[in-house]
């Protein structure tokens, strides 16, 4: 009975404990319901006087100095949504909402997958919102930014397909949704992106456009994204012909459709624009459109204004004088400093606002082939396994591929001979010489004892991300075979100028948010990604006169008499692309000349082309800086062997002949004929060593002979094709 009454007594008491749960758990529901039913949907009107959200604002370094507010002159133009052309309500409907007649505001399914989606991605990219919770977020819930905002955003979008019409809401989305900068609605957008009314738009027009939203920053038209942008408006024909909106043949007319978008309206309401959009970007992706275009942050950025203003007055200067003189219609210039990875100025074109180059697009964060500009990289890795700046290597006409004979000298596929920037071969050079004056047969011998693998991943991680692909590029790589920005190399360049510390490149300083609390900062994270010997001995190189001299004369715009500053030019195949990036300890400076549309320019070697330019604007920044000199290499260990020493051995003999490329500081090899470059390289010396009668001197900058003339018989020599590099 004792037993029976305990047990009673225990369920007494859990059954308090129940009816106070389900007491509390209905109190709270009927809370909920309250909440809920206090959500009120605004008048129509209302919602389409929506007030634009605080403004972010992007400020140079100081923190004073407004370069873009990212909401100021912002352009809407309400229309009706029979004047916008079907094709645009068809493509936005294709790509963002397939199901938008059907639902009722909101899709389970497309959240929870998103949600999926975000979270096992970490990514935190997909949407999963319905163009009613799109106009919901837009127009209803701007300032809203409570931890139940995305429950609001579901609540609304059910009330508001009871209260409006599909059509309505639709009207709705296509005036309101942003299309990038400050351009907002579709009718605003058609006429900013392509001079016309939405009413007028072409199928493969709407399809641009309906891609942009998504994320407006990344996808623009006037950004470096185009390939993107492409491959997203052919998904979006894509959709529609599969909704069954377009037929197989409208679609194949769309994406054969050469479209030519407006030039970029900015003029006058920005500073340093090319820096400014590459910020916008930069941020897009890290906190989302949304958040950047309407949080209302202060971005204070790395750039300072003073080197920005000098930057693209010398880049203007310069534009008209080497389209002029060289064909070369435009340019661009980075500049970083070495110590922290801060971008403290960019320019992408001569002139941001000059239309007949399309003076908007970024050519600073385009790829192209970097020529001679690469060939420290590839040094680097020999320096790194034990090569020196004294090792001789041998300057004379060589066929590198060993799917053709030794005494075939054309570059014809499979074939790979190729020659020097001045048609002259020089015999024994040692690797100080060779780079400093960018001399090409050396390089390509020093890029197979790298190992084109090895080159590449040095230079990836001293920060050239676009070789992505190791089998694409042969030896070749060391004279620019792979393409590269100009923002890439820079940042490289500067690996050498901080003793071999890598900071990765950044363009802000801090971000505030809208009530002055600093949320984000920017932290160095300075790591050595190559060996400070290494780092020393290529600025070593590239500062000494004497070893350049022989290539560029002795006071050419390289050398700064002054100060220690090291260069390098690059000149890439068929003189597309002059390039220049020159340092001292404390600042990096990189330059490009070239013509947007890749045409080439005149037969001129990139120090005649992009080096004045860029000497002026160092001229500009150097006496702004304290004055530091290069920390010199150790001097080379005597007892090396002569090859590495800057010496000869008897005979005419490569440097495979000495050494184990993989180890060049042990032993001589025993048979250097099993290297498949062996017999080749041979060859080729003793070749070089007939043309000169039979002498064979030590290494100098004078034993050069010239690949033109007359010939001996059967030497099967045939003229060069344009070279790369220098």
């Amino acid at each position: 009975m004792r037993l029976l009454m305990k047990k009673f007594l225990r369920f007494a008491k859990n059954s308090n404990h129940v009816m106070v749960i389900a007491t509390v758990a209905l109190f709270a529901a009927g809370l909920f319901i309250l909440w809920i039913a206090s959500l009120r949907i605004p008048a129509l009107e209302s919602i389409e006087e929506r007030r634009i959200d605080s403004s972010t604002k992007i400020y140079d370094r100081t923190g004073e100095i407004l370069l873009y507010d990212m909401s100021q002159d912002v352009r809407r133009e309400q229309i009706t949504l029979d004047k916008i052309s079907p094709y645009v309500k068809s493509a936005t409907i294709a790509i963002e909402d397939k199901d938008f007649y059907k639902h009722h505001g909101f899709v389970l399914s497309s959240f929870l997958r998103a949600v999926w989606a975000n979270v096992t991605s970490l990514s935190f990219s997909q949407g999963g919102s319905t163009i009613t919770q799109q106009v919901v977020k837009n127009s209803i819930l701007t300032k809203d930014k409570t931890p139940t905002r995305k429950l609001k955003e579901l609540i609304l979008a059910l009330k508001l397909e009871k209260v409006l019409t599909k059509e309505e809401i639709l009207s709705l989305y296509l005036n309101e949704i942003p299309y990038g900068g400050t351009i907002y609605g579709v009718e605003e957008a058609s006429h900013a992106f392509f001079g016309k009314s939405a009413s007028d738009l072409t199928l493969a027009e709407s399809a641009y456009l309906a891609s942009l939203p998504k994320a407006p920053s990344y996808y623009s038209p006037y950004g470096s994204h185009l390939d993107a942008l492409e491959t997203r408006k052919n998904i979006v024909l894509s959709e529609m012909l599969k909704q069954g909106l377009i037929s197989e043949e409208e679609l194949q007319t769309a994406v054969n459709e050469k479209v030519v978008f407006k030039e970029r309206q900015d003029n006058g309401l920005i500073k340093a624009p090319h820096f400014v959009f590459f910020v916008i970007d930069f941020l897009a992706k890290k906190y989302g459109e949304d958040a950047l275009q309407h949080n209302g942050y202060k971005i204070v950025t790395t750039l300072d204004y003073d080197i920005q203003q000098d930057a693209e007055a010398i880049a203007k200067k310069y534009g008209p004088i080497n389209q002029e003189k060289f064909n070369g219609e435009n340019n661009a210039t980075v500049v970083i400093d070495p110590k922290t990875g801060e971008i403290l100025a960019m320019t992408g074109s001569r002139d941001y606002f000059d239309k007949s180059i399309d003076g908007n697009f970024n050519a600073a964060l385009g790829l192209r082939q970097p020529g001679s500009t690469f060939k420290p990289f590839v040094y680097s890795v020999l320096f790194n396994k034990g090569f020196t700046s004294e090792t001789v290597l041998f300057d004379a006409q060589i066929q590198f591929s060993t799917a053709c004979p030794p005494d075939n000298f054309t570059t014809d596929d499979p074939c790979y001979a190729p020659g020097n920037y001045d048609e002259k071969f020089r015999g024994p050079m040692t690797i100080r010489n060779a780079l400093a004056q960018s001399i090409n047969i050396p390089a390509v011998e020093a890029s197979y004892l790298a190992g084109v693998p090895n080159s590449i991943k040095l230079a990836q991680s001293m920060g050239i991300g676009s070789l992505t692909d190791p089998s694409k590029y042969g030896l070749s790589l060391v004279l620019g075979g792979g393409a590269v920005s100009l923002l890439d190399l820079t940042s490289a360049y500067s690996v050498f100028a901080n003793d071999g510390i890598r900071n990765p490149y950044t363009p802000v300083l801090w971000v505030e948010d809208g009530q002055g609390n600093v949320i984000d900062k920017s932290i160095p994270f300075p790591k050595r990604v190559l060996p400070e010997e290494t780092a020393r001995t290529i600025s070593n190189i590239l500062s000494d006169n004497v070893a350049r001299t022989p290539g560029y004369g002795p006071n050419s715009p390289l050398y700064v008499a002054e100060r220690d500053v090291a260069v390098k030019t690059g000149t890439s195949n068929d003189y597309r692309d002059a390039w220049i990036v020159g340092y001292a300890p404390n600042i990096t400076v990189g330059a490009w000349v070239g013509n947007n549309d890749n045409s080439p320019m005149a037969k001129k070697v990139a120090g005649l082309i992009v080096s004045p330019m860029w000497r002026e604007l160092m001229d500009k920044i150097l006496p702004k800086l304290p004055v530091e000199a290069f920390v010199p290499p150790e001097p080379l260990d005597p007892d090396l062997k002569p090859v590495l020493r800057g010496e000869v051995g008897p005979g005419p003999h490569s440097i495979l002949h000495w050494v184990d490329k993989d180890n060049p500081r042990g032993p001589v090899p025993s048979n250097p004929g099993n290297d498949p470059q062996y017999s080749y390289w041979e060859y080729g010396i003793a070749r070089w060593v007939s043309l000169n009668g039979g002498s064979f001197n030590q290494p100098t900058t004078d034993n050069i002979q010239p690949t033109t003339g007359p010939q001996p018989a059967g030497a099967g020599f045939v003229p060069l094709p344009t070279p790369l590099g220098f």
